[in-house]
């Protein structure tokens, strides 16, 4: 074989290696963008949820509550179902600030609603912890140097990161107390 064969059969191999490697980044980059959607829908979902419990609960419980508590519990709801800043981050922080400071021993306030909306708060923060995974893993599949280079699904914008205080302490931690970690 002369070396122009040589190099044509060394050229062609790397073209295939280059293909073949393109094509798995596309499909693993179609499956990162796929779980984003998924966990993002998982993600909204579980806010929604935790929403309507936090209506439920200014709404047929507002005297165990308090008038005031109940008002502010109730506004928060409000902006998070359709925020005038566009932040919803911010306003699913007020919301869950609020429900965190709710007295948890109230008389009047059944124990099934407190238990539905503490396994709410629980599942807002695994959900948010999921999302904020896909979202870590795609960011950092999308912007290595040869798939920026190549501007591999550069027509889609990058997903944004869901922060908000969930305190993942009392999702994650152990401990007795309610499920509450250690401090």
């Amino acid at each position: 074989m002369t070396p122009d064969v040589w190099l044509l059969l060394t050229a062609a191999v790397v073209v295939a290696l280059l293909a073949a490697w393109v094509t798995w980044t596309l499909t693993r980059l179609g499956r990162l963008e796929a779980r984003v959607d998924r966990a993002w829908a998982v993600l909204d979902a579980q806010l929604r949820r935790r929403a309507a419990l936090a209506e439920a609960l200014c709404r047929d419980h507002a005297a165990a509550v308090g008038e005031e508590r109940a008002a502010r519990l109730a506004a928060c709801v409000r902006e998070v179902r359709s925020p005038r800043s566009g932040d919803r981050e911010l306003a699913e922080n007020a919301l869950g600030r609020e429900l965190r400071e709710l007295p948890g021993d109230r008389p009047g306030l059944p124990a099934a609603l407190r238990a539905d909306l503490a396994d709410a708060a629980t599942r807002v923060g695994l959900a948010r912890r999921f999302y904020n995974d896909a979202v870590r893993d795609t960011v950092a599949l999308r912007t290595r140097r040869l798939p920026g280079l190549l501007r591999l699904h550069a027509a889609r914008p990058l997903p944004r990161f869901f922060d908000i205080e969930d305190d993942l302490r009392e999702v994650t931690g152990s401990g007795a107390g309610g499920g509450r970690g250690r401090s």
